[in-house]
């Protein structure tokens, strides 16, 4: 009696050809989640250090905006606040990425520095707040690319140079340049550049370029008139 036996099934060359296949799949989807992932981490980091400039910046700002207040005579003289009594200017231009700025705060006097230390921007504050560092500064923003102060200032730039003193907007200088003016310039403006980058050995933040925020700020204790728009000449 003869037995007849299923003929149906695979060879070992279609369960090869099979085994090929699903791995070519399983690699593609393998490599596809990999770059997802890349893609989702560059994204997250990038849009944290958005949020870390925009930070860093609204605190330059607050400071930049209350440069020159005195909180002990809030009157106006001619449409300018009464400058805080012996002191000759509001804000000090130390360098192209330094700036001191002065304001009265309550009863006491305000001195606010911001410098870079490596790659990290600092908030000096005197005196300072509850667990401040008064000698190096608090950390604000980190991996600074870059940090740049310009000053508008009410001098006609010339030839020949003419201090208006209308605290007006006429010129925009450098720190150098504005420092060099001396006192009997008004500086009304200031216009912040920061940016930064990632902090990550991650080769795929090499791609990534910094983010960045332009800003010109009034100094509205210092302006005759209140409105930003005066610092557009």
């Amino acid at each position: 009696m003869k037995t007849k036996f299923n003929e149906k099934g695979i060879t070992l060359i279609e369960l090869l050809i099979a085994l090929v296949i699903s791995g070519i799949i399983v690699a593609a989807i393998y490599r596809l989640f990999v770059a997802q992932t890349r893609s989702y981490t560059v994204q997250d980091q990038v849009a944290e250090v958005q949020q870390n400039v925009r930070s860093a910046m609204e605190i330059l700002v607050r400071d930049i905006r209350q440069a020159g207040l005195n909180n002990d005579k809030p009157a106006l003289i001619g449409g300018v606040e009464v400058p805080i009594p012996g002191l000759a200017q509001p804000i000090v231009p130390v360098g192209n990425s330094q700036i001191t700025i002065f304001y009265e705060q309550g009863p006491a006097r305000r001195e606010v520095t911001y410098f870079l230390n490596g790659n990290t921007l600092r908030r000096r504050q005197i005196p300072t707040d509850p667990g401040g560092d008064a000698l190096n500064g608090d950390p604000i923003l980190e991996n600074v690319s870059g940090f740049t102060l310009t000053y508008a200032v009410d001098v006609d730039p010339g030839p020949p140079l003419v201090y208006l003193n209308d605290r007006r907007s006429h010129n925009w200088v450098s720190g150098p340049d504005a420092l060099a003016l001396g006192t009997n310039a008004n500086i009304v403006g200031v216009r912040v550049q920061l940016s930064a980058r990632p902090d990550s050995d991650n080769p795929d933040f090499d791609r990534v370029s910094p983010r960045s925020l332009d800003t010109a700020v009034a100094v509205r204790n210092q302006m005759n008139s209140k409105r930003d728009g005066d610092l557009e000449k």
